[in-house]
């Protein structure tokens, strides 16, 4: 049991990949407010902390309004044909001699 219970607490202390020296939910995504530990933390994404609903509303909104400046981009773009896989490639009729 006792093996257990220090996988449990090297699972909790243990560094994110690629943010060495930054523990796992201590700050606000996007406030960077400390997060303490008897405070209440609000999830989104799945691993993304934020002190409060309304930063967590706040990063919500962003995302959405990204997604769809990035769904309005990506209609253009196959609207114009400058998406098409094809893109570039000229479509011409080529005679076969049986």
């Amino acid at each position: 049991m006792a093996a257990s219970a220090a996988c449990a607490a090297f699972f909790f202390d243990a560094e994110p990949l690629g943010e060495p020296g930054v523990p796992a939910l201590d700050a606000c995504a996007l406030c960077a407010k400390r997060l303490g530990r008897g405070s209440d933390v609000f999830m989104y994404r799945g691993d993304t902390p934020f002190c409060s609903e309304e930063c967590r509303s706040e990063q919500m909104q962003l995302d959405a309004a990204r997604e769809r400046r990035s769904a309005g981009r990506r209609q253009q773009q196959y609207s114009s044909g400058t998406g098409s896989p094809r893109r570039g490639q000229d479509s011409r009729k080529v005679s076969v001699a049986s």
